[in-house]
């Protein structure tokens, strides 16, 4: 009896152990998916992030033509020292653009690359910021699809996170210096503050307004201004966390013949440091 008893306990114990262990695991779990849902956010995370965003832009051109482009957007940071990083961000745009007016061809491809390259420091607290160039490079493989011009310019990002709440803003502002074609020539800004709450266990609100203005153009052709956001969940395969967010923009100010509005969906593989 008292061998049954001892073994009853000992049976007891092991699963309170068990039950424990599963209930930390379970709560780390849930503090880490919180907090790599903040690292996608983040445009000068110290994670290596692949964003694979797939942007549907509609009644675009005369035709009113849905344009999509998937935007590959690898993020590798670099341990400089002790002191400072070096975050890489690269847009490789694939397009697919059919016709958008009477006589002109459709196109599909690879558009032109924009890397940029953000000094940070490597010790930051709520407050993170990054500095350095950006890029486009004219690689598109038509025409049709980029802009014919190598530009450079400076580039800025700076974030702040408070308790849920990850605020920030990305800006840049290129200028064309050299190129072929008959396309003019290039000074644009790109303006993308961006705000996401996050409610625990990888659930988060994301909104990202990614403003733009052509300083070539007149005043009335020169702004593109969108409203919107949407939600987004991090999620585990095995050891692989990926982000997967859902967003819809509309243009309340916009050049004419650009897209009315946008569903933007992005699943961002987050690659953990080894």
């Amino acid at each position: 009896m008292n061998r049954v008893l001892l073994a009853f306990f000992k049976v007891l114990l092991a699963a309170t152990a068990l039950a424990a262990g599963l209930s930390s695991a379970r709560a780390g779990e849930v503090e880490s998916a919180t907090d790599l849902a903040k690292m996608t956010q983040n445009p000068v995370a110290d994670l290596i992030s692949v964003p694979l965003e797939s942007n549907f832009n509609f009644d675009t051109g005369g035709k009113d033509s849905m344009v999509y482009v998937l935007n590959v957007q690898p993020i590798i940071p670099f341990h400089l020292n002790k002191h400072w990083n070096l975050i890489t961000r690269t847009i490789l745009p694939v397009i697919n653009q059919p016709s958008l007016f009477s006589g002109q061809r459709s196109a599909s491809g690879l558009g032109d690359i924009n890397p940029s390259l953000f000094l940070s420091p490597a010790q930051s607290g709520s407050f993170m910021w990054g500095i350095g160039p950006t890029f486009t490079l004219p690689t598109a493989t038509s025409s049709l699809l980029g802009s014919d011009r190598f530009s450079l310019g400076p580039a800025v990002a700076a974030l702040t996170i408070q308790g849920p709440w990850l605020l920030g803003v990305l800006v840049n502002d290129q200028w064309s210096v050299t190129g072929w074609g008959e396309k003019p020539a290039l000074n644009q800004m790109l303006l993308e503050p961006f705000a996401n709450y996050n409610f625990g266990e990888g659930w988060h609100l994301s909104s990202e307004l990614i403003m733009t203005a052509n300083w070539e153009a007149n005043a009335g052709q020169r702004w593109t201004v969108p409203v919107g956001g949407g939600m987004g969940k991090l999620i585990k395969f095995g050891m692989l966390p990926i982000d997967a967010t859902w967003e819809a923009y509309w243009n309340v100010e916009r050049p004419a013949y650009a897209a009315h509005w946008q569903l933007r969906f992005r699943i961002t593989l987050l690659l953990p440091r080894f």
